[in-house]
């Protein structure tokens, strides 16, 4: 097998995000960097967030992954070279987080001139954007708890970072 960027990226889609399950860590974009010098390879991982308690499972899954298609010349590195963004998520991810529950955060460029920005997200279950913000504190750190006024539903959203 030749060892592409791309076929290292295609193999590690398999790794899924341990709170979010339904997105890879490729379309989450944690994978920020992959390096082929020979048969070796380096895949480098930027937490979503510092002290993301997850990047050690994350980074334990990414080796698996490599192992198991026989890829045992490897480095993982986690580091802060890339700052990580929510733009950085796929519109895959995207689609798969919002299939998940969860209102994708919306594009900002890495401009956040205010935190309305979270006031109103669209709800993941009938596309509404008459939507309130019940806590800016979520389950986890990147996540927000909002109400539909349109369909009545409580939603969580993942945070523009």
């Amino acid at each position: 097998m030749t060892i592409t960027e791309d076929k290292i990226l295609e193999l590690l889609k398999e790794v899924k995000d341990p709170e979010i399950p339904v997105i890879s860590l490729v379309d989450l974009g944690v994978i920020t960097g992959i390096k082929i010098d020979g048969d070796h390879v380096t895949v480098n991982m930027t937490p979503t967030f510092i002290g993301c308690p997850a990047m050690d499972y994350m980074k334990n899954d990414v080796i698996e992954v490599l192992n198991k298609h026989d890829i045992t010349n490897h480095t993982v590195n986690l580091n802060l070279d890339t700052t990580w963004s929510s733009d950085m998520i796929s519109d895959e991810g995207k689609r798969a987080l919002k299939k998940f529950g969860l209102a994708p955060p919306p594009v900002h460029n890495n401009v956040i001139e205010d935190l309305d920005i979270i006031e109103h997200a669209e709800c993941p279950n009938c596309d509404s954007t008459n939507t309130t913000l019940k806590s800016p504190f979520g389950p986890t750190l990147c996540r927000s708890l909002h109400h539909c006024n349109n369909c009545g539903e409580a939603f969580e959203s993942f945070k523009p970072i």
